[in-house]
């Protein structure tokens, strides 16, 4: 049922209040962005409206005012605009006014839209503000020209408001096979920037730009976080205005004349999110919540994959693979993926891009005989491509040298030998789309492992060098709904040099993420931590890799890079045939253990405690809570050791769980456990969160899995005051 707005709205969902300003026929101003206010009548909204409205004194400009959702230059906005863009020059300062909302709920989603105009300078504006039941707010918003001539737009930024208690930032940066690496600085007068102007995300993409109380973290101080959803170029910004107006921003980066809107175009804004919680685990519970209520989110259980990429790279052979598949089944696996190398030419990553015709030189059978046995042994076929990419030498670059993006100076620099292939051209897009998809068709291929490996530099369409970045994206999703549509059960992994493209635009389009090309624990570890800031384990590629990290050369063991990858979308990537019978054995059963498990780990609560910085204790609680499985890890020598006590987050503190090693291969050495661990401990929720129990004494790089379970019968509650 749809209904006018008032002139204050509170939207109440999950947690979560949002309290809208939609009077005066202004933009929607965001008054309160937080923790639920309770049922509020409509005096009381009115009240609480005129409690917040800031002493203006002789000045609208200078003076604080309430977070505009798209702040403007025209209203007295100071700080970076919502709109930026003009009529060759005119039109530089939209000010819309007459704004008219509606309110709607739509299967739980309460849902605000809003239209206004600038006759002056001819422009219409729609926005959307969504609460949905997990307590994620999202707003988009629609610019429209109504007027005789064109309209360049340079940047559009929805801006969401931040309370005085935020006062310091946490943002994530990284690098090829180290991503999600958090630094934090206060949120001092100006602006702390994040662009993005790669043409995707990147390895040093923040994901999430969070802002909070100073020293917040997963399980105390209050946090506010922002997503842009859109996997092109973009920004995510924090402001502190001098009149003390704080605020987060994202949008795209647009380069120049990408969008000029002809008389009655319209430009539709990604969705930008916003999350906040007490702690950064409830914060990204939100987000992961509101990913798996979506339709499309995966429903089946995740298959236990084998990657052949770090077990034979380039080295493709159809009888070595078949026995590789062969004796993948034997283990359990329940995936098997083909990665780079099978089509024409491709011997190394000088050439073959772009031809997506099966080597004939390598398979002469083509892949149908490997396709068939991998069905045939009951799992699921996986191929690797990347269809946004080039090599020029390639076929296709030779018969289209005018496929390759050019700014004007030749196709610009190589990364690992590749250029972007403009997908932007309706040919070239035909082309590649026909062949991947003739390739699986033929193949009755269950999953793609979509990768992009090159940043967009200089992606100047050819016809006319206008840079075309925000079109190739909009391709690239084109091209994964259209293999979908065709392919029905047919699974897409992002993969971008690793974790180069995470977000929820590509989420949209994809069923999983690959966080990073860095299978060593030590780092993955952090990586997977902090790339779940945004996705649940379930959406993260999590893989054993090699003794030797084929990235840091660090060894560590079976165990610790089992356990590492045990709560993810797990699988291998190494070359099982050469494991040792006693290391086929546990990873056996490290597979065993997580196909029992995974319902766990991909429908619980993800949960952090807050520890010294050399360890961390992490885990899955079940939404029940009367289930949790926990890792402890050590990554460093401290000065000060043991570690301290084991303080369990997440839990019901008034069920009583027993609490036991978790292990798939070879239990922790006794010298260094706790006595407590011999026989197990049973003890209320309340006391393992509050008290604690005595850490192990690992070494470094080591972990333990610990579960926790309520004993069989009926729950034992303790009892309260």
């Amino acid at each position: 049922m749809t209904r006018n707005a008032a002139s204050i709205e509170h939207l109440r969902r999950g947690g979560t209040s949002v309290v809208l300003n939609l009077d005066g026929g202004r933009l929607p101003r965001i008054l309160h962005w937080g923790a639920d206010l309770g049922n509020l009548d409509e005096a009381a909204l009115l009240s609480y409206a005129g409690a917040v409205e800031p002493t203006i004194g002789d000045s609208a400009v200078t003076y604080p005012q309430p977070v505009p959702v798209v702040p403007t230059l025209a209203e007295g906005w100071l700080g970076r605009p919502g709109i930026a863009g003009s009529r060759g020059g005119r039109a530089f300062a939209p000010l819309f006014r007459e704004a008219r909302s509606t309110v709607d709920d739509v299967d739980g989603t309460v849902r605000i839209r809003t239209t206004a105009t600038d006759l002056a300078s001819e422009l219409q504006i729609d926005i959307t503000t969504e609460l949905g039941l997990s307590g994620l707010l999202r707003i988009a918003m629609e610019l429209t020209n109504t007027g005789t001539d064109d309209y360049r737009l340079d940047a559009v930024e929805v801006a969401l408001p931040l309370p005085s208690e935020a006062g310091e930032i946490l943002d994530l940066t990284g690098r090829w096979a180290l991503e999600r690496v958090p630094q934090r600085h206060p949120l001092q007068v100006g602006s702390w920037v994040r662009e993005s102007r790669g043409g995707k995300p990147g390895l040093d993409h923040t994901t999430m730009l969070t802002a909070g109380e100073p020293s917040f973290g997963f399980r105390k101080g209050r946090v506010w976080g922002v997503h842009l959803g859109w996997s092109g170029n973009q920004v995510l910004a924090a402001e502190l205005m001098p009149a003390g107006t704080r605020s987060l921003r994202a949008g795209e980066v647009l380069l120049p004349d990408e969008v000029v809107l002809a008389p009655g175009e319209t430009y539709r804004s990604p969705w930008v999110y916003g999350s906040w919680g007490e702690g950064l685990d409830e914060l990204a519970s939100r987000v992961h919540r509101h990913l798996r209520a979506r339709p499309t989110h995966p429903r089946s259980a995740r298959p236990v994959v084998l990657n052949t990429w770090e077990a034979v790279y380039f080295d493709h052979d159809p009888e070595r693979l078949t026995i590789l598949a062969e004796q993948s089944a034997a283990l359990g696996i329940e995936r098997f993926v083909v990665d780079d190398g099978w089509f024409l030419g491709r011997r190394d990553d000088t050439r073959g891009l772009g031809d997506w015709l099966v080597d004939p030189a390598v398979w002469p059978d083509g892949l149908e005989p490997l396709a068939a046995r991998v069905h045939e042994l009951g799992m699921e076929f996986g191929l690797w491509v990347e269809p946004e990419m080039v090599n020029l030498d390639s076929d296709l670059a030779r018969e289209h040298p005018e496929w390759v993006f050019d700014a004007g100076h030749g196709p610009g620099l190589p990364s690992r030998y590749q250029h972007v292939l403009d997908l932007t051209h309706e040919e070239a897009y035909a082309l590649v789309l026909e062949r991947i998809s003739a390739v699986v068709d033929r193949l009755a291929i269950d999953f793609l492992k979509w990768d992009h490996n090159r940043y967009l530099t200089d992606a100047g369409h050819s016809r006319d060098g206008r840079p075309a970045v925000r079109r190739q994206t909009q391709q690239a999703y084109r091209m994964m709904d259209e293999l979908r549509s065709r392919h029905p059960g047919l699974e897409i992994e992002s993969c971008a040099s690793g974790g180069g493209r995470i977000d929820l635009g590509v989420l949209e389009h994809t069923d999983r993420v690959w966080p990073s090309d860095c299978n060593d624990p030590h780092d993955r570890v952090d990586i997977q931590r902090w790339t779940g800031l945004l996705v649940p384990p379930e959406l993260q590629g999590t893989h054993i890799g090699a003794m030797e990290s084929h990235t840091t050369h660090r060894v560590a063991p079976l165990d610790f890079r089992a356990a590492t990858a045990f709560w993810g979308h797990f699988g291998i990537e190494l070359d099982i045939a050469s494991l040792q019978p006693e290391e086929t054995e546990a990873v056996r059963n490290w597979i065993h253990q997580h196909r029992a498990m995974r319902d766990l780990l991909h429908s619980g609560d993800v949960v952090h405690a807050d520890t010294q910085p050399a360890v961390r204790l992490e885990g899955v609680v079940a939404t029940d809570r009367r289930s949790a499985l926990f890792q402890f890890v050590v990554l460093d020598r401290p000065p000060v050791w043991p570690p301290e006590r084991l303080r369990f987050p997440g839990l019901d503190p008034d069920l009583t769980y027993r609490v036991t090693e978790f292990t798939a291969g070879a239990p922790a050495p006794r010298d260094q456990c706790a006595p407590w661990l011999a026989t197990g401990v049973t003890l209320p929720g309340r006391v393992l969160a509050e008290a604690g129990v005595e850490a192990p004494s690992l070494d470094v790089d080591r972990s333990m899995l610990l579960r926790l379970e309520v004993p069989s019968g009926p729950a034992r509650r303790t009892r309260t005051g």
